[in-house]
């Protein structure tokens, strides 16, 4: 797999991020053309300013990393991100009331977040290692019917992150008109390839220069 770096989101979203590192993971996502840098709302100036000239996308998280916000307030981050120069959002799923049978309350609180981003790509993340199978089905099946760009297996801050399980599973719902992002404990070649051949076509990853370089080093999460 002679490209894999055109799947990567290279990502840091850790609490302690400085803008010297915004700064360094961008130079770095230009370097190596990665499809984008994920990153907190409040660097997508910083990042977007630092990426003008170059052909890497800004990503950004909403209602991170709980997903348990209001609903008008992750709608609320995710235009004005856009607004300050966000290319792409990745939101997280109300996950509480997905896994009380709320389904209703999970759809139209995605559904408010695609509005707000209206053209620009949207991730649904959805937190796989909290959810049964069945739960995962369910909010698939919604983000088919709201027609999302993609959806996520994981934040990265949770009990476990992607599987090759898991996202065999999303993609077997979503078929092949969304994508599948796999994220959480991507940490080299070998793991990130083992989940593109089960279906997922973005990965989310802070080791991505290990990833693209065939390099073993220990990386977060996230």
């Amino acid at each position: 797999m002679q490209d894999l770096a055109k799947y990567i989101d290279h990502t840091l979203l850790a609490a302690d991020t400085t803008p010297a590192q915004i700064k360094t993971l961008c130079a770095e996502a230009a370097q190596y053309h990665f499809a984008s840098v994920c990153v907190n709302t409040c660097y997508v100036p910083l990042a977007s300013e630092c990426l003008i000239n170059s052909d890497v996308n800004v990503c950004c998280v909403v209602g991170f990393p709980l997903g348990a916000c209001l609903t008008e307030v992750k709608a609320f981050e995710a235009a004005e991100a856009i607004r300050r120069g966000a290319n792409e959002v990745d939101m997280v799923i109300n996950i509480g009331m997905l896994k009380a049978g709320e389904l209703d309350f999970v759809k139209q609180d995605i559904a408010a977040v695609s509005t707000a981003c209206g053209d620009t790509t949207l991730k649904v993340i959805l937190e796989t290692c909290l959810l049964t199978d069945e739960e995962i089905v369910q909010v698939c099946e919604i983000c088919r019917t709201i027609n999302v760009d993609f959806v996520k297996t994981s934040t990265g801050f949770s009990t476990m992150g992607a599987t090759e399980q898991h996202v065999a599973l999303m993609r077997s719902i979503v078929g092949d008109k969304i994508g599948v992002k796999a994220s959480g404990g991507v940490r080299d070649r070998e793991t990130a390839i083992k989940m593109v051949k089960a279906g997922a076509n973005r990965i989310g990853a802070s080791a991505s220069i290990s990833i693209v370089s065939g390099e073993n080093t220990a990386q977060s999460d996230y």
